[in-house]
């Protein structure tokens, strides 16, 4: 007799846009369907997002956990997990981390617990307390995951995880979805980009951790630097969040709101890398970057800050440029050269979609979580 197929819960703090996020979907969309069952448990709430999630029978729950330690979520999430009966619980990220006790305590087979990325609040992943509930949970935790080799190295140096339980599994990108093929420009607004225009384009939160305002500063700085583009360069920022006024602001002092799109968050973003002519992320920290890939899948040339997992992905000078954290003057230099030297803009993207689908296929990701889930199960 065929066994069922297994359930996994995906313990996620919020389902919202974001690349963290977007891999879950990604997963629970390609895994085999005869294999595994899916539910998705946020310790906070789901947003639309969870409209991407292509499978009907996806179960997505939510929590509603207040800010700070709120006794009440540990013990919904137990309650839930003791009823659910899941093979594996899957966490993701520090905010989920202290949910891996309660999914022990409820008698969950397996653990495992996937690092994506650090945000503000420890940018350099030395955080002695948050490193300290990280290393108390390797005597719960069956396998970690992390998405780049950095994040791996941290991993096994920092927290003592040890290499048989420590799985690298980048992140994929679907190469059909995110390829040069379509319409350039049918994405913006009619007459934002006007003919030989050159459009520097991101998509990601307008977070601190992002610093999508140093990206805002370098455009006013290249315009500062050759009046002349202010006839063919524009800008598009895709995304949202707490530093949207500061972006405008500084947009506006440079007198380049009226050259710049800011549309919030769009469901459209594979026309809209389309769009663009170079992809810029000027993060302060990364795992791996799906916009990256997205972007290099597209055949888009990419100017990203040294960090994180940004120089696995991006080959410096081949498919892109490499930038100093807080360097806005190499981003200013990156942008011009790249204006310059159209011949190079374009070689670096079609070096970046070579590497998209040599290195970072939707299928070698999807194939490698599915080998470790088995391997648990």
């Amino acid at each position: 007799m065929t066994a069922p197929p297994a359930l996994v819960c995906h313990i996620i703090h919020q389902l919202a846009v974001g690349g963290l996020e977007n891999g879950v979907v990604n997963l629970i969309n390609h895994l085999p369907a005869d294999r595994y069952r899916h539910a998705i448990i946020c310790i906070t709430n789901a947003t639309e997002f969870r409209n991407r999630i292509r499978r009907k029978d996806v179960e997505i729950y939510e929590l509603h956990k207040r800010l700070g330690k709120d006794v009440g979520a540990y013990m919904r999430m137990w309650r839930l997990l003791r009823r659910l009966k899941p093979r594996i619980a899957h966490t993701r990220n520090l905010p989920a981390l202290d949910m891996l006790a309660p999914a022990w305590l409820a008698g969950v087979p397996r653990l495992v617990h996937g690092e994506h990325g650090r945000d503000m609040v420890e940018l350099d992943g030395n955080n002695p307390r948050y490193n300290r509930l990280r290393r108390l949970s390797r005597r719960i935790v069956d396998r970690y995951i992390a998405v780049s080799q950095d994040l791996q190295d941290w991993l096994r140096s920092e927290i003592g995880i040890p290499e048989a339980r420590l799985d690298l599994i980048y992140n994929g990108v679907d190469t059909d979805r995110f390829s040069p093929a379509g319409s350039p420009k049918q994405a913006l607004p009619e007459g934002f980009a006007p003919a030989g225009s050159v459009v520097l384009g991101t998509i990601g939160r307008f977070e601190v951790v992002k610093n999508q305002l140093g990206l805002a500063r370098a455009f006013g700085r290249v315009l500062e630097l050759q009046p002349r583009l202010r006839e063919v360069l524009r800008l598009v920022m895709i995304g949202d969040g707490g530093q949207r006024a500061e972006i405008e602001a500084a947009l506006a002092e440079a007198k380049a709101l009226d050259l710049s799109w800011l549309p919030g968050f769009r469901d459209d973003t594979p026309d809209l890398y389309r769009a663009f002519d170079i992809f810029v992320l000027p993060s302060l920290r990364e795992g791996i970057s799906n916009t990256i890939l997205e972007a290099m899948a597209t055949g888009r040339a990419v100017i990203a800050t040294r960090v994180g997992g940004n120089p696995e992905i991006v080959a410096e000078g081949i498919t892109g440029r490499l930038l100093a954290l807080d360097d806005d003057d190499a981003m200013t230099g990156a942008i011009l050269d790249y204006i310059d030297n159209p011949t190079r803009l374009r070689e670096h993207g079609e070096a970046g979609r070579r590497a998209a689908l040599a290195k970072f296929s939707l299928a070698a990701m999807v194939g490698h979580y599915d080998r470790v889930y088995r391997s648990l199960l």
